[in-house]
């Protein structure tokens, strides 16, 4: 479309709320964008009557932690927000619906229910009879994940890995390529399989990172987001040819094909790739976390903040600075690389849900305003499912971190496999780590899909320390 000197106003459609959408669809799940009244924008030509364009766009998907997930109650994902942005150029509304495996989104292009799949499809003979291939092509290799050691040498190539100990998912093509090299050096690596029934690709990476296993393969992408996690891996070094992948659409729609490749052509459009890249693959997720010193008799210049806005939620007030400390270091202009801002890490549009400006999300008395009554809803939403308030604590901080939506997953997790739902440690949680698994956040009684549970996991483990540590230290 050519606006000239035209203006255009596009007034976005605000996503269906978390907790209500839990449609499924021919074994597919419908995301946030499928609502009951979806106009696609409205254009507006100066002064001229707009006209309302309802021209939808039917998009497949898979859950997954480069593609599309939900993180503090928001949807995100590499190809999400790609396919977010061409929906809105070509000036459609987005039905998304999330399949639970490639073959199942590929069926849902054969049937129409899918116009466009968005998600890396392998450019393989075999993908070359099933779809048509769209959109920029991504090139992922396999590589091998091994920890920085200082003034030690890394492995640089595979004939390094002979006599080394490498851990990979069992059944998986990491496995099939170690096979193989084996066969091709007429060497041994000494192979370590892990039941993908107890484990992720992402779970042996940070097994890597905290020294429990010494390498592991996985592919380049997932690498690479992972190193934004953790800063003590090396990544570089090649283990398999490269492999191409792209979004797809089914044989013969040429024209919708045709409609991607011209949007992902642009200049403009390139270059927007380019910063999205970043954001997703090279931005840092996350600072090491520090010691703290609590022998200076108080905790930070803000206690004064907690303990006012810790009455509102019956809490004890180190144990709310415990978390500030975990979301930014105390710093009030931190923020994240999803756009959380302040001394609470508040989302511009959570904030906004709760009367604070995107503006002011930076002042320390906005951010534990807010941060207080966001924790007093989800302390009202988890009560009756978790009703000793000392264990409910637990569950009202991971759900600050990932989102309400992703612990009521892991509570019904929880509930199918025999444990307790109303225990954090080592069952809610083992739950919530059970949702980085294909095998389980696509299980029917799973909503939300997949969540990073080892972040919020983490996260709750370091504020419980914390406050531990400052109930001894530091006087109520």
């Amino acid at each position: 479309m050519n606006i000239g000197c035209r203006h255009i106003t596009l007034l976005l459609v605000a996503l269906a709320a978390l907790l209500t959408t839990s449609c499924k669809r021919n074994a597919a799940r419908t995301a946030e964008e499928e609502t009951s009244a979806l106009p696609a924008m409205i254009v507006s030509d100066n002064d001229s009557t707009a006209e309302v364009l309802t021209d939808t766009l039917r998009a497949v998907t898979l859950y997954g932690p480069t593609s599309y997930f939900i993180y503090k109650g928001e949807p995100m994902g590499y190809d999400y927000t790609l396919l977010k942005e061409f929906a809105a150029a070509q000036h459609q509304a987005l039905k998304l619906a999330v399949a639970p495996s490639l073959p199942a989104a590929i069926e849902m292009l054969d049937n129409g229910e899918a116009e466009l799949l968005a998600y890396n499809v392998p450019i393989t003979a075999h993908y070359r009879k099933l779809v048509l291939a769209c959109g920029p092509e991504s090139f992922s290799t396999q590589v091998l994940v091994q920890p920085k050691v200082k003034g030690a040498a890394a492995v640089s190539d595979v004939t390094g890995l002979v006599g080394k100990d490498v851990y990979v998912i069992d059944d998986s093509k990491y496995l099939r390529r170690l096979k193989n090299l084996n066969e091709e050096l007429a060497a041994e690596i000494n192979i370590h399989t892990v039941s993908p029934d107890s484990a992720t690709a992402e779970d042996l990476i940070a097994m890597v990172s905290a020294g429990e296993i010494p390498f592991t393969v996985v592919d380049s992408d997932i690498a690479q987001l992972n190193e934004t996690y953790f800063h003590d891996l090396d990544i570089s070094t090649e283990v398999s040819t490269p492999q191409r992948a792209s979004w797809a659409v089914a044989l013969g729609n040429e024209a919708m094909a045709e409609r991607v490749n011209s949007w992902f052509a642009s200049e403009e459009q390139a270059s927007a790739n380019a910063e999205l890249l970043k954001r997703f693959y090279e931005m840092s997720k996350g600072e090491p976390y520090r010691t703290f010193d609590f022998t200076k008799g108080y905790i930070s210049k803000y206690d004064d903040l907690f303990k006012r806005y810790s009455d509102n939620i019956d809490w004890d007030w180190r144990l709310m600075a415990a978390q500030a400390y975990a979301e930014s270091l105390f710093n009030p202009k931190a923020r994240s690389w999803v756009g959380a801002r302040g001394l609470m890490q508040i989302m511009p549009r959570t904030g906004r849900g709760y009367g604070a400006k995107v503006t002011t999300l930076n002042d320390p008395e906005v951010s534990v305003r807010v941060a207080s009554k966001l924790l007093a809803d989800l302390n009202r939403y988890l009560i009756n499912l978790v009703p000793n308030d000392k264990e409910r604590r637990k569950f009202v901080i991971a759900a600050y971190n990932c989102g309400i939506a992703h612990v009521y997953d892991a509570i019904a997790l929880a509930k199918k496999h025999g444990l307790d739902p109303q225990k954090w440690d080592d069952n809610v949680e083992k739950a919530l780590l059970m949702k980085m698994n294909p095998q389980y956040y696509n299980d029917p009684v799973v909503k939300y899909g997949y969540a990073r549970g080892s972040e919020t996991s983490a996260y709750v483990k370091r504020i419980m320390e914390f406050y531990d540590n400052a109930v001894r230290e530091i006087e109520k």
